[in-house]
């Protein structure tokens, strides 16, 4: 006995009804899903500054550390018989310029070579500008946090950093020079000495606008549900600023080591340049542009040169920041 064709458009007719609609089908992901860091990097490299100061700052940093063992003339080498040489570039314009290419920047009124003054210059200069920012961000990331989680700390912890914001930075700065200049000389040497006294200086007068940072992000942060959540459980206070506060601030921490890097390298040239910085043999860029401002209309580029390796180092860093920003911010992120 057969099916009649009545009951076979019944049977198709069902078999079309069981068909889920199309549009409501799911097709699956298009693309892989992307990681976090992905996003941040494809929203960085379109800040066109920011790429800028990423490559300039990793040639600096590059030429100051490989530099010196490339270029191996020391120096702090007295040469009086080729003492102020010109550039070679400064040929260009003016034929009867004394050069040599044995310095190819030229050379001081002492005789000693640009080239060789720049790149130790640099790596003086980008040391204790490394050294102060991390030392800084460890002050400020640990206050901010202890002011924003603990509320019986906060007002004290506050107080004490509106107190160092309105401390007259130079001045102090010119004080504890004077003051322990000659005990750290004397137990770590002129160079050695010198060094932790700078990087300390201005690592706690710099702490201060990190500190303001973290603290605002971790009030709002530690009112999240799952910081309750983890409270809830008995997690400790250490185990929850480290697996929850400390990596959702990470994102301002960046922004303001970037910057603090550019602050730290300024307040060191500026030092330098007035002359109770590192002693008077030992070059920094700072150190550079004091001596050549005397000598300055006959020989500008001893000014030039250490002034726009300077400005180009802080500018760098500062669109460096800038782009940071706008990469870890999610409400930026994108645009």
């Amino acid at each position: 006995m057969t099916d009649s064709p009545q009951d076979d458009v019944i049977l198709a007719e069902g078999a079309e009804a069981a068909t889920p609609i199309a549009a409501l089908q799911d097709k699956g992901p298009t693309q892989p899903p992307r990681s976090r860091g992905k996003d941040v990097w494809d929203q960085f490299r379109k800040h066109k500054g920011a790429m800028f100061g990423l490559g300039f700052l990793t040639f600096i940093t590059l030429a100051v550390l490989v530099g010196p063992y490339i270029w191996t003339v020391d120096p702090q080498k007295l040469d009086i018989r080729n003492k102020d040489l010109r550039p070679i570039y400064t040929t260009l314009w003016d034929g009867s310029a004394k050069v040599s290419w044995a310095k190819p920047l030229g050379s001081d009124q002492l005789g000693r070579d640009n080239l060789a003054q720049m790149l130790a210059g640099g790596r003086a200069s980008m040391a204790v500008g490394w050294a102060a920012m991390l030392l800084s961000l460890i002050i400020g990331t640990a206050i901010g946090v202890m002011a924003g989680y603990f509320k019986r700390l906060d007002g004290l912890l506050m107080r004490t950093t509106d107190l160092f914001l309105a401390l007259p930075i130079l001045p102090l700065l010119l004080l504890a020079v004077t003051l322990f200049r000659q005990p750290l000389r004397a137990n770590f040497g002129p160079e050695g000495g010198m060094f932790i006294l700078i990087v300390t200086i201005i690592a706690i007068t710099s702490w201060m606008p990190t500190a303001r940072i973290v603290r605002g992000d971790v009030l709002a942060i530690k009112e999240r549900e799952f910081v309750l959540a983890a409270r809830s459980i008995g997690s400790s206070n250490g185990k929850i600023i480290r697996r929850h506060l400390l990596p959702n601030v990470l994102s301002p921490i960046m922004v303001s080591a970037a910057l603090g890097l550019a602050t730290a390298i300024i307040t060191e040239s500026a030092l330098s340049f007035l002359g109770v910085g590192f002693p008077s043999d030992f070059p920094t860029w700072g150190k550079m542009l004091a001596d050549a401002v005397q000598r300055m209309e006959r020989f500008p580029e001893r000014v030039m040169l250490p002034g726009i390796a300077i400005s180009l180092t802080v500018l760098s860093v500062n669109y460096l920041g800038d782009g940071l920003r706008d990469a870890l911010d999610p409400r930026i992120r994108g645009r």
